[in-house]
């Protein structure tokens, strides 16, 4: 499906200038998958699917624990042997979005394909990471009083 949509992106860039239409603007974007899986469909109405800015710490880390599809084996034994499949794991998949430092998040992928890092362990990662970022988030909103949003949303000059 996205090469298709890729294929479809460039065809509409170089037919564009032909037809003297100018060429279109295109964003591609990636999105957090459901805590159950890429299979599953996200959705703030279960309350289980998503993580949510204004959820606690505590929410957090039992939404993660509770229903983050996990990529590991079903022993320790057996993990610790073949290693995790970060292809499917919902908590490196996140980690690939809030993890700041690549050589930290390829560690942690080495780490867990080879069975060094465990599930739960991946899973702490995850939670401290999240935690952390949604506590920031909600500092700052906490800031944003009537009337910060009243002089943001009010019409100003454009200085050009």
């Amino acid at each position: 499906k996205q090469w298709y949509q890729r294929r479809v992106r460039g065809i509409t860039r170089d037919v564009a200038p032909r037809l003297h239409l100018p060429k279109p603007v295109l964003l591609h974007s990636t999105f957090l998958p459901a805590l159950q899986g890429a299979q599953t469909k996200m959705s703030s109405s279960d309350g289980v699917s998503t993580i949510e800015m204004c959820d606690t710490p505590k929410k957090i880390k039992t939404k993660i624990n509770k229903h983050a599809f996990s990529g590991g084996k079903t022993s320790v034994e057996e993990h610790r042997e073949h290693g995790g499949d970060t292809s499917v794991d919902v908590s490196y998949h996140y980690l690939r979005f809030f993890e700041p430092s690549d050589e930290r998040l390829a560690q942690i992928k080495e780490q867990y394909e080879s069975g060094v890092l465990l599930t739960g362990e991946l899973k702490k990662l995850l939670i401290d990471n999240i935690t952390e970022y949604v506590k920031e988030f909600q500092e700052r909103r906490a800031m944003v009083t009537p009337d910060v949003l009243e002089k943001f949303m009010s019409r100003h000059p454009m200085d050009l």
